[in-house]
């Protein structure tokens, strides 16, 4: 915005070389803006006043809801067995817990290699309409199978309650009674091939998931609603014989099964039919066969004649699964109509409800004829959320730079979608354009189907300008991108067929620049509205791009609409949006609270695109911004950029958060969207839009776990019209709602919802609030656990800290601990930077004993964050260098991804060993 100091010079900090072993190491100018937050403390730096000999120390701390198996193969990790369901971990609830399962002889050499590790038992206390969901690392190695069986003092094994037992990378559960069970994981392996049979895995329990199960590629689960004895099989016709029948009957015969329907060259109905019949399908399919693998208790017996036909069923197609001449095989799902799909993932967008962003859909969803240019690092052009987003010229590539760029095209080029930014092969990139495209406008179901996620403003166009790669980014690059999307010349000798409206810049650093000042300025003058991302420092120090006359400056809440212990704040901050904290699960849905958006995975061969997960940091917050600018420019054409400083200025487009007013945390307060679209419509001269108020409460849920006794609740009108709370009442008498700060009248604002253990006695606890207003009701779920001393408390699993060389990735020194009250304190002694060496410090477990930590499935975090970690020089502090590690998974469409969240395949090998330096 206007009337920022733009004397000040930043001093930018030496940025270091690139860690070419498996590091992406954002540098600059152009270094990202923050995805993720930098969670060391705020001592002063130079922590040792020699710089040979000096000493590194800092405190990792586990992420919310961590919990380690207890006996993965890693033969330096504590053991207790949990092979049995007498001998069944407890874990809490809710929870996302990393583990290791093999079968004898499968995986690698370790604790658990000889003899085997096949099942893992958790006892657990659950709540009704709950989910369970395992992650499956590895499923070309590992097909992990989940039973859930009610904990009622003797377990049948051949008989669950429920189980899930497919063949993709995820399997789910819903809970369907509430009560205390027991969870299995267990290798299925049907072969005598020594690599099928071991995976990493993470195993996650959560509330308000549902929508999970549902779209699961390849789950075969009990519950679900089949037909038993009835499956829909497609044949590969290219495997059959040249004198083998096509005929239907004849090949559902030659498998033990009955032809129902169907034909050659198309999907078939098969049948099992009578129990015989059965038993001589399982012949054929080698079910009840004994291979050096086969598990004798997996023969499922129920009293129940229609759950053990079901049962069967499942049994039948896992078996169809593993043929070489079956291209598919499933059950014939009974389906039943549905009044609202929606895009599957966006009930875990808690940023947008944040926002009040569903008010502001009631008026506008963008128009196809703004244009938000997304200067970054390009976006993958056929993500299936955002193919169909982008502007008529397609954006450019303008890194000059082809070891930055990597794009196999030499120089500058109209092609900006994003080959990935991984330093070496074996890493996984940080996709950081796209997330943020995805936030602004991913493609969005209203009323039918749906992919992926939810965007801000879908109706809108993308304009993709890619400027940082390997390395970050220079500032020439920047100014050339700058340029085009404004209509400028610039070096690619061509301009867009329509300039962008807005623009935004997740990225920063360098010094002011008086070019790029006049630039925006000459920019902003033509209209166009420029929105940069705050910073992940923590500082008041004034950062670029953002802080330059003309521009928003973005800081970052999380879920509790609280500035994001990441977030740089000061005099330039204009406003403030949702960043995310990826160390919680205040909404107890078994996801991080980080911001959810599109990203690919490059960690195979080739990139997957349908790949969704969390990240954190004012680089997600400038999104929101601009996405809402972007629906206020579909409202009102003619908006300027004069006209969204002075309703921010005014307060009329954010909800005030902090001190009454503008403040240095949030600036003029947290963006809301209905406010913003209903007083662009102001401008517009029509008149207002119709009042219709209604109550929105944030978080949607709340999950105490085990530890916390008193968190928030937002209460605010998410329309237009005047609204007012009337009763706010709990049905739990451990459960309490006082007022915090409300207003007198309409009783809006922000509550405290806290809770009291005394007196209960141990298991999960649920209960809801409920919140009437003039317009509408709103009731919120609570989740709380009384554990007892055996619960597993959190950790993140037996941790190799390691002190890495900058230059080359290889680790220096190994710190190796278990976690103590959730933490792991580490110090690395006699640390030489007298030669101008620098460091970093990444840590992970390795559940699988393959000597790599930071795998599919095991925890892994890094100073001061796993995709931009932090060079540590001999200038930098060395004490108080604190961060998070867990266990994290992120979404890939129609199934979970091991892509760990912001992780991006740091694959470093640890030191042999268990001793600290």
């Amino acid at each position: 915005m206007s009337g920022k100091n733009n004397n000040f010079m930043l001093r930018s900090g030496v940025i270091s070389p690139v860690l070419k072993h498996a590091l992406l190491l954002a540098s600059l100018l152009g270094i990202l803006s923050g995805c993720f937050d930098k969670s060391g403390d705020s001592s002063p730096k130079g922590g040792d006043s020699s710089p040979k000999g000096s000493t590194l120390s800092g405190t990792v701390s586990s992420a919310a809801g961590s919990v380690a198996d207890s006996d993965i193969n890693d033969p330096n990790a504590p053991y207790v067995a949990n092979d049995t369901p007498d001998q069944a971990q407890p874990i809490p609830n809710p929870v996302m817990l990393g583990g290791y399962v093999n079968v004898a002889g499968t995986g690698y050499t370790g604790r658990s290699y000889s003899s085997g590790d096949r099942v893992d038992f958790f006892s657990i206390s659950l709540a009704a309409n709950q989910n369970i969901t395992l992650n499956i690392a590895d499923h070309t190695t590992g097909d992990l199978d989940l039973y859930l069986y009610k904990d009622d003092g003797s377990i049948d094994l051949n008989n669950p309650d429920n189980m899930s037992r497919g063949t993709g990378k995820t399997e789910t559960l819903t809970v369907a009674e509430a009560g205390n069970y027991i969870i299995e994981v267990y290798a299925f392996n049907d072969t005598d091939n020594p690599n099928d049979g071991y995976s990493n895995y993470a195993l996650v329990v959560g509330q308000n998931a549902q929508d999970t199960a549902a779209h699961t590629t390849g789950r075969l689960v009990l519950t679900d609603n089949f037909v038993p004895g009835e499956i829909i099989v497609r044949f590969r016709d290219d495997a059959l014989s040249s004198n083998a029948s096509r005929a239907p009957t004849t090949r559902a015969a030659s498998l033990g099964l009955q032809a129902k329907a169907g034909a050659d060259n198309r999907a078939m109905l098969l049948g099992l039919g009578d129990l015989q019949a059965r038993q001589a399908s399982f012949r054929t399919l080698g079910i009840t066969a004994k291979q050096k693998n086969a598990d004798p208790l997996r023969q499922f017996r129920s009293a129940d004649p229609e759950k053990q036909l079901k049962m069967d069923t499942l049994q039948v197609i896992k078996a169809l699964r593993k043929r070489n001449d079956v291209l598919y095989a499933g059950p014939n799902y009974i389906y039943q109509a549905q009044l609202e799909p929606t895009d599957p993932y966006y009930k875990f967008q808690w940023h947008y409800p944040l926002i009040n962003l569903p008010g502001a859909w009631d008026v506008s969803t963008g128009d196809a004829n703004v244009i938000v240019a997304v200067i970054d690092s390009g976006v993958l052009l056929n993500h299936p959320d955002l193919s169909g987003q982008f502007s008529g010229d397609g954006g450019y590539d303008f890194i000059r730079d082809n070891a930055i760029s990597q794009d196999g095209e030499p120089g500058i080029d109209n092609n900006p979608d994003d080959p990935g930014d991984k330093a070496a092969p074996g890493g996984r990139s940080s996709f950081h354009g796209t997330h943020v495209a995805g936030t602004i406008a991913a493609a969005t179901s209203f009323g039918g189907g749906g992919t992926g996620v939810a965007g801000i403003a879908p109706g809108v166009k993308i304009m993709p300008l890619r400027v940082l790669g390997v390395d970050g980014g220079t500032g020439y690059d920047i100014f050339q991108a700058i340029r085009y999307a404004a209509g400028l010349s610039n070096d690619s000798g061509t301009v867009p067929a329509q300039k962008a409206d807005i623009m935004n810049l997740s990225l920063g650093g360098g010094p002011f620049i008086q070019e790029m000042q006049n630039l925006i300025t000459q920019i902003r003058n033509e209209g166009m509205v420029i929105v940069a991302a705050a910073g992940n420092s923590r500082t008041g120090t004034l950062a670029y791009p953002a802080s330059y006359d003309g521009v928003i400056s973005v800081s970052a809440v999380d879920i509790n609409k609280q500035l994001a212990g990441y977030s740089n704040f000061g005099a330039a901050i204009d406003v403030s949006a949702p960043g995310g904290n990826t160390a919680r699960d205040i909404n107890g849905d078994g996801r991080p609270d980080g911001v959810l958006s599109t990203i690919g995975d490059d960690s195979g061969n080739s990139i997957k695109l349908d790949v969704y997960s969390e990240y954190q940091g004012t680089s997600m917050a400038a999104p929101h911004m601009a996405g809402v600018v972007a629906l206020m420019k579909s409202v009102y054409s003619n908006l300027t950029p004069a006209n969204v400083d002075s309703l921010l200025s005014s307060g009329k487009i954010v909800q005030d958060l902090g001190t009454p007013g503008r403040d240095d945390q949030f600036g003029h307060g947290l963006i809301d969207a209905r406010k913003a679209v209903d007083e662009a419509a102001l401008l517009t001269g029509a008149g207002s839009t119709p009042d219709t108020p209604f109550l929105n409460v944030s978080p949607v849920a709340l999950n105490f776990g085990n530890s916390e006794t008193s968190l928030s609740l937002s209460m605010v009108n998410g329309d237009s019209g005047e609204l007012t709370i009337t009763s706010v009442d709990d049905d739990a008498a451990w459960l309490t709602v006082t007022a915090n700060s409300v207003d007198a009248t309409t009783q809006l604002g922000s509550y405290q919802v806290s809770i009291d253990r005394t007196g209960l006695a141990t298991g999960t606890y649920t209960a809801n609030i409920t919140i009437v207003s003039s317009a509408n009701s709103v009731t919120v779920p609570v989740i709380q656990q009384v554990g007892d001393s055996g619960v597993s408390s959190t950790n993140a699993g037996y941790q190799y800290i390691l002190l890495l060389n900058a230059d080359n990735g290889e680790p220096v020194q190994q710190w190796t601990s278990s976690a103590q009250n959730g933490s792991y304190n580490f110090q690395f002694n006699n640390v030489d930077f007298s030669a101008g060496q620098n460091y970093l410090i990444i840590t992970g477990t390795d559940q699988n004993n393959d000597n790599i930590i930071c795998d599919a499935g095991e925890a892994c975090g890094a100073y001061i964050t796993q995709v931009q970690p932090k060079t540590i020089t001999t200038d930098d502090k060395h004490s108080g260098l604190n961060f998070t590690t867990g266990f994290n998974v992120g979404l890939q469409n129609q199934r979970l991804s091991t892509t760990a969240g912001p992780l991006r395949g740091i694959a470093i090998r640890r030191l042999s060993g268990k001793q600290a330096p």
